[in-house]
């Protein structure tokens, strides 16, 4: 009998966590034997740790990315009435929290390239605009981070907050500063399978602004100044607890020793592509913490036979633009045409950590003897 082989998986968490099946065990029963789960001293020294990685003066931890993005909007002034700028194609993350506000999407299209936001499609967008721009979300999409220096002035000029999404760009840096340290105000995501990952949900908000963080954590919790005594409206119950933040504290050192795996991998798909395909890359050095190796293909659906076929699993991030999404319902949606060419086009292949050298070299002999 012929035993089938295994398919690569774009992602195996079991993998990662019995690589550190003892620390984690370990750490968790510090927690358990503590008896303090919510907001206790775990959470307050990833926070300062987590802070001090970045470079920034403080971290908030929160429940999830998500939630890391809608308390940041309403830290900086968002409300129902406002209008926040995003891009569509980063699996409706952004858009869901703006939404969630009760505040306005204003999409904006991305670059042919590297499918991240920019000056000059923001300034697009913004110019279309009848009204205010209240903020703006740039998302580091598949771990590259976007050119948040002239968005940054840009966003100063009209008035608007700037916002890091970096939920798949933990570790990425660019001229020594890091994803989160770049603009107004980041959020982060440690879903499990992020670079830096919990074992549930997690998330954190992160800046250098000391009025905006202590909004920030009274938004995280009611609102609550004290206990019991809400100062702030918009509060709500979101918070990172204390065993998510023990297992981020362990894998924290571990972060750029991934990155650099993680870029290594797609250094190897990149060498193996045919003509006809690309890597979505802007950089294969330390700006790219290559949370996703994603193939740009004009032949998805025969690509991704013709990987499955040769024993590849795949994905795709993300397949619905928001604008098109069914929940929004938009009786005009706007022109995005970069976003929805891209959206046909992207097919996501394995790449993590713990990928084994005979893996990685069946995905790049699928890659080379694609038809």
């Amino acid at each position: 009998m012929v035993t089938a082989i295994a398919a690569v998986p774009v992602n195996a968490l079991s993998r990662a966590v019995a690589a550190q099946r003892e620390e984690l065990h370990a750490t968790a029963a510090r927690v358990i034997d503590s008896g303090w789960f919510v907001l206790g001293p775990e959470t307050e020294a990833f926070e300062q740790e987590f802070a001090a990685s970045l470079g920034v003066g403080h971290c908030v931890g929160v429940g999830n990315g998500t939630d890391a993005l809608e308390v940041a909007l309403v830290a900086v002034g968002v409300s129902a009435a406002s209008t926040v700028a995003t891009v569509a194609n980063a699996g409706m993350y952004a858009t869901s929290a703006i939404l969630k506000i009760g505040a306005k999407p204003l999409f904006v299209d991305v670059d042919a390239q590297d499918l991240l936001m920019t000056a000059a499609s923001l300034r697009a967008a913004v110019e279309g605009h009848p009204g205010p721009v209240a903020a703006v979300v740039v998302t580091h999409l598949f771990g590259q981070l976007a050119d948040v220096a002239p968005l940054l002035a840009l966003c100063r000029s009209i008035g608007a907050a700037l916002i890091e999404d970096c939920a798949q760009a933990a570790g990425a840096r660019r001229d020594g500063r890091l994803a989160g340290s770049l603009a107004t105000i980041g959020t982060y995501s440690f879903y499990p399978t992020k670079n830096l990952a919990a074992l549930g949900d997690g998330g954190a908000v992160v800046t250098d602004d000391p009025g905006l963080a202590d909004r920030v954590r009274r938004l995280r919790q009611y609102g609550w100044d004290r206990k019991y005594h809400a100062v702030t409206a918009g509060g709500r119950n979101t918070r990172l607890d204390e065993i998510q933040a023990a297992v981020l504290r362990l894998r924290l050192p571990q972060l750029a020793a991934d990155n650099a795996v993680r870029r290594s991998i797609v250094a190897r798909y990149a060498a193996s592509v045919p003509a006809g395909r690309r890597f979505v890359l802007s950089a294969l050095d330390e700006s790219f913490s290559a949370h996703l190796a994603v193939l740009s293909t004009p032949a998805r659906a025969a690509d991704r036979a013709h990987l499955e076929s040769a024993g590849v699993a795949t994905d795709v991030h993300y397949p619905i633009p928001d604008h098109r999404q069914p929940a929004l319902a938009l009786s005009d949606p706007p022109s995005l045409p970069v976003t929805e060419a891209a959206a046909e086009q992207v097919l996501t292949l394995p790449c993590f950590p713990q990928l084994r050298d005979d893996e990685i070299e069946r995905v790049c002999a699928a890659l080379r003897t694609m038809p």
